[in-house]
């Protein structure tokens, strides 16, 4: 490690539970990667039902921090912090020890729950963690009733205690975060701290048991969606990060909260006092066929543009941004010529979702005048990205490293040194791509999407203030 300054003497921890594994990253305050490990995870599956059992997120823990530290001889560790998927809830009993399975982001059985929180006046869906608690205390709470999210479970092994709980991944437990207190529910909830408050240090057997020095700062962590966009760099007022997976997210940051009646689009709070808010769709890659080749399918979409039929490719029932529709289904107007052509349309159908969702937060009044950038698995198709940028007919930044773990490295620095996180992240991401849009594809593809809006109206799904501004945008 000779010739490296103090600062690249230093490397920052971020630990990202996902869905299929868990990811970590030491990373310098200059964005170079010098270790990175993973470990797989598994779960059970079964219609509306998806659990994890927590005891395998502290296992794959300890294999991804030492493959990720293997190699970082003479290299401190300066912070770190842990990231989970957003709405995953289970509960635990005072020594924080689990006491039922973890309710996973999309599990949907809590679904008259939440319908009685919105009878009672709260903005929740049905997959949000404030139902699923709710579910999980009629079903486990007998065996300890505490509500905790993912990451707790593994910050309060870190640090050998129980934990607070982080802002970002209390909001879908209802945690209001401007007012800064819990809903009036019979739940047994957390003290709640801001992200980046340093919750502790690595104990001696948690230590042992990943290789991560004992001593090292343990700072609270964000949803992974939140994760990601710090990961983009995407911080600054009016900037927006589209993440493109099996779903579609988009996450902005603004001055202030963006009112949605609705309750479509959701404000997290950044340190510094930052908003981010966001909304995530059920729109997404997880709706293009599995068993064809996405790199040659592509290169055969390009010559159906636009495409024959106008999709809407949702990956599963009911639309939750940029409009709530339970009962909504995928649709597809017109009959593709061949695979390709059905292909290209599912590719452009995404693109025309995210030009909605788009108007949608124009209709609301947030700041849209910064950068856009392109993260999620998605954004590894360089021809799927360029049809994005032209359909929405703006810029679009694509980032070398879009992973959350990246974005939980820049937050420890941010809670460790005190410097401002809008900066820590723009100087760790490095730019791949910049995507400019070719404005004639731009008006190719203007009537799809305005045929696309028409029948999401007609269809009820879609308020009509919201599609007169998309065709009056389209103008």
């Amino acid at each position: 490690m000779t010739g490296m300054t103090d600062e690249n003497e230093t490397a920052w921890l971020g630990i990202d539970l996902g869905t299929q594994s868990v990811r970590a990253l030491a990373v310098t305050a200059d964005g170079t990667v010098l270790g990175r490990g993973s470990a797989p995870l598994g779960g059970m599956r079964e219609g509306v039902r998806h659990e994890q059992d927590p005891g395998e997120w502290w296992e794959a823990v300890r294999t991804a921090s030492r493959s990720a530290l293997l190699t970082l001889s003479g290299v401190r560790i300066g912070g770190l912090a842990v990231c989970g998927t957003s709405g995953t809830v289970l509960l635990t009993d005072p020594e924080g020890r689990p006491t039922s399975p973890a309710l996973m982001y999309d599990d949907a059985r809590a679904a008259g729950e939440a319908a009685g929180l919105r009878e009672a006046g709260l903005a929740v869906q049905d997959t949000w963690a404030l139902p699923k608690a709710l579910w999980l205390a009629r079903e486990y709470g007998g065996r300890g009733g505490r509500v905790t999210h993912q990451p707790d479970v593994v910050t309060a092994h870190l640090i050998g205690s129980p934990v607070p709980t982080d802002s970002s991944h209390a909001l879908k437990t209802g945690y209001d975060v401007e007012r800064g207190a819990w809903p009036e529910v019979a739940l047994d909830l957390p003290e709640v701290v801001l992200p980046g408050t340093r919750l502790g240090e690595v104990c001696a057997a948690a230590a042992e048991a990943t290789g991560i020095p004992a001593g090292t700062p343990v700072v609270a962590g964000m949803t992974d969606g939140c994760a990601a966009q710090i990961a983009a760099g995407a911080l600054r007022h009016g900037s927006w990060n589209s993440v493109l997976g099996t779903t579609l997210v988009l996450k902005g940051a603004t001055p202030d909260p963006v009112r949605d009646p609705s309750g479509v689009v959701y404000n997290h709070r950044a340190p510094g006092g930052t908003w981010l808010p966001g909304g995530a769709s059920s729109v997404g890659a997880g709706a293009l066929p599995t068993d064809l080749d996405p790199g040659a399918m592509d290169e055969r979409a390009a010559a159906y543009e636009p495409s024959g039929a106008v999709a809407y490719p949702l990956v599963s029932r009911g639309e939750r941004f940029p409009f709530r529709a339970p009962d909504a289904t995928a649709l597809l107007l017109g009959t593709p010529a061949d695979d390709a052509d059905r292909w290209a349309g599912l590719l452009q159908g995404v693109g025309f979702a995210e030009r909605l969702c788009l108007d949608y937060l124009h209709h609301l009044g947030a700041p849209l005048d910064g950068p856009l950038t392109f993260t999620g698995g998605a954004a590894r198709s360089p021809y799927w990205n360029q049809l994005r940028a032209d359909i929405l007919g703006r810029p679009a930044r694509v980032p070398e490293q879009t992973e959350p773990a990246l974005g939980m490295a820049a937050l420890a620095a941010h809670g460790v040194t005190g410097k401002p996180l809008p900066d820590l992240a723009e100087r760790m991401v490095r730019v791949r791509t910049t995507l400019v849009p070719n404005l004639e594809r731009t008006t190719l593809f203007a009537e799809p999407y305005a045929r696309l809006v028409d029948e999401l109206t007609n269809r009820g799904w879609l308020p009509a203030p919201v599609a007169a501004l998309a065709h009056h945008r389209l103008n």
